[in-house]
């Protein structure tokens, strides 16, 4: 079997390994919780949160991909399986059936916040240990931090 071979120090590609594999767990169920939200949500804002939820869904998905493609570049297989990513996220439990439209907001802020924290730490991991890999983590840190800050206003 063909192996990719990394660039990295083993010493730094262990930290990046660790900084790739989390961040695409993070992402992967940040978009299964905004969705899940997203088929849930109801009150008088249903149609905004709605529409903006998706928006959630959509950044998660593309980061996870640049993320796990990262990953493959570098030698390292990406896990996001369903177990993997139930066992090792950072984001909360979702509430289950109909969700208030101020709450299921809630739920998105306590869950941008969760991964931007673990975000920002990856960043830091990274920065001497593989800068092109930071760069990507500096870049999804910021689009969470505007949705975090999207969600924050709705409630006000």
């Amino acid at each position: 079997m063909y192996v990719v071979k990394s660039p990295l120090s083993d010493a730094d590609l262990k930290i990046v390994a660790e900084a790739l594999q989390g961040a695409l767990v993070d992402l992967v169920d940040l978009s299964l919780v905004a969705k899940q939200i997203h088929w849930n949500v109801v009150g008088p804002r249903f149609r905004s949160v709605h529409l903006q939820l998706d928006e959630v869904v959509d950044t998660a998905r593309l980061h996870s991909d640049t993320v796990a493609e990262r990953g493959s570049t570098l030698g390292v297989s990406p896990d996001g399986r369903a177990a993997t990513v139930a066992q090792s996220s950072g984001i909360g439990s979702v509430p289950d059936g109909w969700v208030k439209d101020t709450d299921a907001v809630r739920t998105l802020v306590d869950a941008l916040g969760a991964v931007i924290t673990r975000m920002r730490e990856r960043v830091e991991a990274t920065g001497e240990a593989d800068p092109v890999s930071q760069d990507i983590f500096i870049g999804i840190t910021a689009d969470l931090e505007k949705h975090h800050w999207m969600f924050q206003a709705e409630n006000g």
